[in-house]
Order: structure tokens, then sequence, then C-alpha cells
């Protein structure tokens, strides 16, 4: 649906929608006035969680305040509302005799029903309202409720921390009592084992002199494996020199030998000798340069000599540190191996020392909670603040007449409108165009819109004869050949208008210049010599049954080229007069004698009449009373023209208000352009005879003074 379809709906069934909105308006507003009124009186209080510190309920904006859970303050409104916290403000009052209740448990629904409990939204706060006819009794209410609820809440922590208390204290004295027995147990097992604990109240499981030895083996180990590196790099590096470069490095790595630099020393003051004794032509033979290379090879098969002694000399260093290191090893493996043994020996000794120390630690933090518990009873917690009493109002907070109202309007305008769509949601009647076109597979030929007046009495500028061309129009094109000129009209049922369809249509027909006959065959209700205002003595009943010639039959109109023939006296058995030869002759007769011959028949679904004539003439129209009846009335009429072999030239969609259902406004605009056109020929018309009616009675005037003076 469109836009404007629900407002075509909304414009159709405005009536009902009013009707609606008028009803729930004033059922509202009688309600609302017959209501009595209702002052309100609201307590403001503040929750805490327990636990809390005691100046936690003056920080309620301070970031490390604990916050109290949604969850916790809708429980909190179920205890406000409980039998609990109301019992106890009826008992104080005494509500039950002031208000004359029953039972008990009737003075509690009451007063369940007065009262209101609501959240102040993002705080730890709830309002308590109570609503009464008597505003005193509204604010005491509230104020016992909060203060009811106050003692409630604190009496229930109350009774929980002396819950809490004793069931602590003897919690702790039960930790105690399995502490000592496992401080005993320890020392039995310490004292069979034979250990030598210097900290028994620790978790540790090594004693110290055990510590103290393997960490001086490990210590001397360290040391050892440094000297070994150590011994093993300089042996290394002077495995891999020379004798000539051990000479030259006196200090190696630390190491420094005399004897190799003085014989190094030496070495260097013969190869002095040597060359400036070769420097100054001294040949080999001498024998001062004999007598020093002989001292050159002493010198140097010494410094072999001692270069291998220093060799062997880290050689014997590099051994012994490493047999130290092997020799240390073997006594810290041995250390840890007796130390591991004996943790395993002494394993449950240890494990009743761990089970000692934690009993001792539950003991302690129980204690602490215990002497906690002790100072909340010494000093209660503050549970409920309150922050804002109930007093007493001057003005009524229910019923909310403009609040009330507005919802009545909103209410009634919906409940309306959707009743409204219902409705139309129910009505299966024929309401648009498209659909007649989809139902039938035919044509749309016009539409013809309410109150339409008969053409043949009055001019041919009526503004309602402009559907009627459209409608002739359509039907010239529509029809196969111009010989198909027979033509009636039928209809669902009684009262959609097709006699009055066939009248202004045959008159448009005439007036284009066809010579047109109206036949009126309906022999049930005949009504076309009503709308000619002629009698009907005779007509298509005397031609089938008198054979009565057809000259006598047709009379003409007061329209040119307009003929009619009523349907004479009501014969018994209308049926078989139109389902006869005769009735065949009469149809090829006017056939050849006229342009167009149009049919009036009764409705097709009530009598048999209507489809005998459409299997009798070419053309067969079909009127369709717009928003009347179902669409599958509409599918049977086309069943039973087509069961008879009728042709349907289209439909014609009668009785549409255009005021109402603004999409047929397109289709019947010429309304508006001839209406405005006529009417400004009416005052045209009606200024000329004004005029001229005061010229006669000046005539008459005149004359009448004139005869006066003559006699």
């Amino acid at each position: 649906m469109h836009f404007l379809d629900y407002w075509r709906v909304m414009i159709l069934r405005w009536p009902l929608i009013l009707l609606v909105f008028l009803l729930v308006v004033g059922t509202t507003g009688v309600w609302t006035v017959l209501t009595p009124r209702l002052y309100a009186s609201r307590a403001t209080i503040q929750i805490h969680l327990p636990g809390g510190s005691p100046g936690d309920q003056f920080n309620i904006f301070s970031p490390g305040v604990q916050r109290v859970p949604p969850t916790f303050i809708l429980s909190q409104f179920e205890i406000l509302k409980s039998r609990e916290v109301l019992n106890e403000v009826i008992k104080n009052f005494n509500l039950q005799q002031v208000w004359e209740e029953p039972s008990l448990d009737s003075t509690f629904v009451r007063l369940s029903k007065m009262m209101n409990v609501s959240e102040v939204r993002n705080t730890d706060m709830i309002n308590i309202s109570v609503y009464s006819t008597d505003p005193e009794e509204a604010a005491m209410l509230a104020n016992g409720i909060a203060e009811e609820y106050r003692a409630t809440r604190a009496g229930m922590n109350k009774f929980f921390v002396d819950e809490s208390f004793k069931a602590l204290e003897a919690e702790v004295e039960n930790l105690k009592q399995k502490m000592n027995a496992l401080g005993e147990d320890r020392d039995r097992l310490r004292i069979e084992l034979n250990i030598i604990d210097l900290y028994p109240d620790t978790i540790d499981q090594v004693t110290e002199g055990d510590n103290a030895v393997i960490m001086n083996l490990k210590a001397r180990v360290n040391e050892e494996t440094m000297r070994v590196s150590r011994e093993k790099t300089i042996f290394d590096q002077i495995t891999k020199m020379s004798d000539e470069q051990v000479a030259s490095s006196p200090v190696i790595h630390g190491q420094v030998d005399p004897t190799i630099n003085r014989i190094n020393a030496q070495l260097q003051e013969v190869d002095l000798a040597l060359e400036r004794l070769v420097k100054s032509g001294i040949g080999e033979a001498h024998p001062q340069r004999q007598a020093l290379e002989a001292q050159k090879r002493a010198l140097r098969t010494q410094l072999t000599e001692q270069v291998a002694s220093l060799r062997n000399a880290l050689r014997e260093n590099l051994d012994t540190a490493e047999a130290a290191l092997v020799e240390y090893r073997k006594q810290l493996e041995e250390a840890e191996n007796e130390q591991r043994n004996a943790r395993i020996r002494n394993t449950p000794y240890y494990d009743k020392k761990a089970e000692y120390i934690r009993a001792r630690q539950m003991y302690h933090s129980a204690h602490a909670n215990l002497e906690m518990e002790r100072i909340k009873r010494v000093a209660p917690e503050v549970l409920i603040t309150m922050w804002e009493k109930a007093t007493p109002s001057s003005m009524y907070a229910r019923p909310r007449v403009v609040f009330n109202m507005v919802i009545a309007c909103f209410a009634g305008l919906l409940f309306g409108g959707g009743l409204a769509f219902f409705i139309e949601y129910l009505d299966t009647s024929v309401k648009r165009m498209d659909e007649i076109e989809a139902i039938l597979n035919v044509p749309l030929l016009a539409v013809i819109p309410q109150n339409i007046s008969i053409l043949i009495d009055d001019t041919d500028d009526n503004p309602d004869a402009e559907g009627y061309r459209i409608m002739r129009t359509n039907i010239e094109f529509n029809r196969k050949s111009p010989d198909a000129n027979t033509l009636t009209i039928v209809s669902g049922g009684p009262g959609e208008g097709k006699s009055l369809t066939l009248n202004n249509l045959a008159c448009i027909f005439a007036r284009g210049g066809y010579t047109s006959l109206i036949i009126d065959a309906d022999f049930r209700r005949p009504s076309q010599h009503r709308i000619f205002g002629v009698q009907n003595n005779t007509g298509l009943s005397d031609y089938l049954t008198h054979e009565t010639p057809i000259e006598e039959l047709v009379r003409p109109t007061k329209e040119m080229n307009l003929f009619l023939m009523t349907s004479g006296r009501l014969p018994s058995d209308a049926v078989g007069l139109l389902n006869s030869q005769r009735m065949l002759d009469l149809v090829d007769v006017v056939k050849s004698r006229f342009d167009m011959v149009f049919f009036d028949s009764p409705p097709i679904l009530g009598v048999s009449d209507a489809s005998v004539l459409s299997s009798a003439v070419d053309l067969t129209m079909i009127v369709v009373q717009h928003r009347r009846y179902p669409r599958s009335v509409l599918q049977r009429v086309k069943q039973s023209i087509t069961n008879v072999g009728g042709n349907i030239i289209g439909v014609v969609l009668n009785n549409v208000d255009v005021r109402q259902d603004a999409e047929y406004g397109y289709y019947t605009s010429y309304y508006n352009y001839y209406y405005h056109k006529q009417t400004r020929d009416n005052k045209n018309r009606a200024v000329t005879d004004a005029a001229a009616k005061t010229a006669s009675a000046q005539a008459t005037d005149v004359q009448e003074i004139k005869n006066d003076e003559k006699y």
C-alpha cells in the first residue's frame, strides 16, 4: 500500500475513527473525574553494603567507595515490600482498625498497592512513595516504612553478626587445637629423627650447617674450575710457541722465568758481538769468532732445556689443578647426596612442619577476623541513611489529568486507526481499479462518480456526461467490428446502477450521432419507463408473445436519435420468453435498423435472464458498484457470462466517492472543470433572467398605468 492508500482509508472511515476516539477519550475523562484524588509523600534513603567503613555513607562521590550492585538494590525493593516490614508498619499504626479492614492480609494488600519503591538513577538511593487520599497519612506511612526497613536491616545485620561471631569463635578454637596438635607431632618427629633444625617455625627443610658445607664446596669447585681454565690456557699457549717465542716472551699470563731471561740476554749479547766481528771482516776460521759461535750454541742448548723444564712445570700445575677439581666435585656430589638422603629420610618431619605452619597461619587469620567481628559488635554498621523525610503534600499526584488525557487521545487515535485498518483488511469488496482488471482480466471502461444525474433531463454541458463519453469512446475502440452493436449491461446484484448507466450511455451515444434504442428486458423490476416518465402498457413482452409489430412498440424520446422499447406487461415465464427464437429474431431486426441497441437486464446472479441476454447480444458490459460486493461476486459474474458464451467488452466502476477515494480524482478531474464552467454559465444566465424579469415588470407597470388613465 502507498502512503496515500493509508490516508484514503483514514478519510473513508473517519467516522469510525472519530467514534472510537471519542469513546476512549470520554471514558478516560469520566474515569479521571470519578477517581479519588491521591496525595503522594516520598522518603529518600541510601543503602550501604555490609562490611563498609563507618564513613562510607558520607563519601558517595568518592571513587574508592564500593558501589552497591543493582541486584542488591532490587533485593532491597522486595524486602521493603515484604510482609516482615509492612506487617510491622500495620501493627505500629494500627492500620487494620483505622481502615476497618476485615483481616491483616487485606490490610497488607491495601498498603502494598498504596506504596511504590523506585531507584534514583545512577545512585545507591531509594525513593519510598506512598499514595493516599489523606496527605498526612501518606507522609506518616512513608516515614514509617523507611524507619521499619532500617530497623529490620539493623536487626538482620545484628543477627548475622552474632551468628558469624559465634561460628568464628568456634572455628578459631578448632584451629588453635589443630595447630597445637601439629606442633606436638612436629617436635616428636624432630627428636625421633635426630634433626637439628635451627628454624623450626619456617618452611625451610635444610639445616644451616648442611647449607654452609655445600656452599663452601661449591665455592671451591668454582675456584678450581677457574684455576684449571687459567692453567690450561697458559699451557696451551706455551705449547704452541717455539723456544725463541718463549724466550722473547718472558712474561706469559703472569709466568716469569729469570733463567730464561738471563739466557736470552746472553744470547743477545753474543749475537751483537758476532755481528760486530762480521762487520769488521773477521772470517769464520778466526778463533774469536769460533769461540763466540760455540758459546752461542751452548746458550741455545740451555735455553731449550730451560723452556722444556718450563713446559713440564706448567703441565704439572695443570694436572694438579685438574686433580683438585675432580676431588672437590666428588666431595660436593657426596655432600649433596647426603643432603638429599637426609631430606628423604626427614620428609615426615618436614611435612608435619609444613602442616603446622599452614595451621598457624590459618589460626592467626581467623583470630584477626574474630577481633574485627568483636569490634563490629561494639560499633554497629550504618546500613541505612535517611536523606529526606516524607512531608505532607498540598497537591494531589493522582490521577494525572493532563497525562491521562494525552495518553487517551493517543490511544483513541491508535485504536480507532487500528480498527479502521482491520475492517479495511477484512473488507474484500472491490476498492481499486487494478483489482478489477486483475480479477476479470478485462479493461476498465470508465469510472462513474456518485450522485450522477439522468442525462436526458439535463443539458449537454452537464459534467456528469463526460464519464459516459469516456465510456462510449472505450466501447468504440474495444468492440471488434462496427457490426457488434447490441449491448447489455449486467451487474452482480440489485442496486448497482446498471439501469441508470445504460440509460445515460444510450443518451451519450444518441448525442454522438448514433441512432440508439433502449430495450427494457428486465421483466423482474423494469425501470426504463420510470426514467423516461412513460407508461408501460406495451413493450417487449407484447412483441415476444403476441407478435406485435416492432414499429408499434418502439417510442421516440425527447432526446434526438434515442428510442425506447419498454418491458411491457410482466410475463409469468420471463426466461422462456428471452430464451426463444422470437427474441433472437428481435436482436437481428434491431441490429439492422439501429446503430446501437442497449438491453437492460436483471442482476445476473439472482436470475438467469441476464445470462440468456448475454448469449444473445454481441457485447456484455459489467457494472460494479464501488465498495459493495466482495471480489468473489465479481468472479462469479464473469463466470456466468463466459459459461453462456457471452462477450465481455469491459467493466464500469460505478458510484465512486471521489472525495474520499482520492485515487479516482485523476479519472474524474473533468467533473471540477465542467462544474466551474457550468457555475459561471448559470450565474450569467441568472443575471440575464433577472434583467429580463425587471424589464418585463417595468413594462407591466407602464401598461397598468396606461389602463388606469384610460378608464
